[in-house]
């Protein structure tokens, strides 16, 4: 336990992953709504949408109607998911957006055939074409992350030592291209992992790169969501994506219970109840988890913002005035 962090740091990502997977029409204003509500809950960074073809997520077709509608706040990060140059070079005209690049890799050969038609060599030898549209747009480059790192619906389990020579290849090659990577992002993208083989492979991942700062993007589909963001506070892990209402799913996961991930509420309770600091309002976040239910017109499965914090219960069980 003496490697939980003080603090931790969340990208929240319930605007892109959510609103790419719900299925008929959401309108434009409302996922401006809930992002403006995320921007004044404390979250510093926002993935809001994704740069991609409509015809191939049609759930994304007014991103940038989106992106021109919500409202900066001060101190946030606004950033987009993109595929390839033309989704980059919408993101950079959009002139709202913190512009950040990203190398990743697949460690599922079968999943990155079914989601990118591609096989392993092929992901690999296409990232320095990447790095070279980075370098031309003027992009920084300091994430490098592995999908499937923890197992696959396809592939099943997969072994620590593909994850961390994959690891070395993408840091090998940050190094030899010049780029100044900082951050390594391990993706449970099928909710493969559990509290064990979350220790186990960021343990190897640490050790093999002492200097690397180390994020999770956990997915709850089997229920291991936030049990799996404990085991990675006590590795020392302080970054994590995450879902505002555990929002979204892999479409491309063939599961039909194929979650969003890890609930944003429900991990920050967690961690104030730990004594670790977030600098998130929770019962701001707790409305807008509430707005984003609301939204999809359906039940959402953050359970925090159902059963409510434990502050006002404190206050009310002090006799003190409860206060928001």
């Amino acid at each position: 336990m003496s490697d939980l962090p003080k603090r931790i740091s969340i990208k929240e990502e319930g605007p892109r992953e959510g609103f790419q997977f719900e299925k008929g029409v959401i309108p434009a204003a409302r996922k401006i709504a809930l992002i403006d509500s995320l921007s004044q809950t404390g979250l510093k960074q926002i993935q809001t949408v994704s740069f991609v073809p409509a015809k191939n997520v049609p759930g994304m077709a007014d991103a940038d109607e989106v992106v021109q509608g919500f409202r900066r706040a001060p101190g946030v990060s606004y950033t987009a998911l993109w595929l390839n140059e033309r989704g980059l070079e919408r993101a950079i005209d959009s002139g709202k957006l913190d512009i950040k690049g990203i190398l990743t890799l697949t460690a599922s050969e079968k999943f990155l055939l079914r989601n990118q038609k591609r096989n392993l060599a092929e992901n690999l030898a296409a990232l320095p074409g990447l790095i070279a549209m980075y370098k031309k747009h003027e992009v920084p480059v300091e994430r490098v992350s592995i999908a499937a790192a923890f197992g696959c619906n396809f592939e099943g389990d997969i072994p620590v030592a593909t994850v961390v020579d994959m690891s070395r290849q993408l840091v090998e090659m940050g190094r030899d291209y010049g780029l100044d990577v900082k951050v390594l992002s391990l993706a449970d993208t099928m909710a493969w992992a559990t509290p064990q083989s979350i220790r186990r492979v960021v343990g190897a991942v640490r050790e093999a790169f002492p200097e690397l700062q180390i994020s999770l993007h956990l997915h709850d589909t089997r229920g291991m969501g936030v049990a799996n963001a404990y085991a990675g506070l006590e590795m020392g892990v302080a970054m994590f994506d995450a879902a505002v209402g555990g929002l979204g799913g892999c479409p491309f996961a063939a599961h039909s219970g194929a979650a969003g991930n890890v609930c944003t509420e429900d991990l920050i309770f967690m961690c104030d109840e730990m004594g670790i600091e977030s600098g998130v309002d929770l019962e701001a976040l707790l409305e807008t988890a509430r707005l984003a239910e609301d939204i999809v017109g359906h039940p959402l499965p953050g359970a925090v913002k159902s059963g409510g914090s434990l502050r006002r219960l404190r206050q009310k069980i002090a006799g003190e005035p409860v206060v928001a």
